[in-house]
């Protein structure tokens, strides 16, 4: 199984898979108008040897079957005054 990899023009280290390049079909209308211009970076073939940096690959071709599409959103920012303040009342 081969999907196209894009990045979003609005949302930093947001990324869009589809099942074919430029496949947007599947895609709600308003997750792209949230998403932007969907960028290129790759066709990237969905191997079962592997490994995929942040998600899971299984995951990854749940969804392109079932849904068309996923969305990798970015990690939650960490909060520093909240572990600050978690750090100083552990002392």
């Amino acid at each position: 199984m081969l999907c196209a990899v894009y990045k979003s023009s609005k949302k930093a280290e947001t990324y869009l898979y589809v099942p074919g390049r430029d496949d947007f079909s599947q895609v709600p209308p308003a997750l792209m108008n949230t998403f932007g211009s969907p960028i290129f970076l790759m066709i990237m073939p969905l191997k079962n040897d592997r490994k995929l940096a942040s998600m899971d690959i299984e995951k990854l071709r749940s969804e392109l079957t079932t849904k068309g599409f996923y969305l990798q959103l970015p990690p939650p920012v960490e909060n520093m005054l909240k572990s600050h303040l978690a750090a100083q009342r552990i002392e």
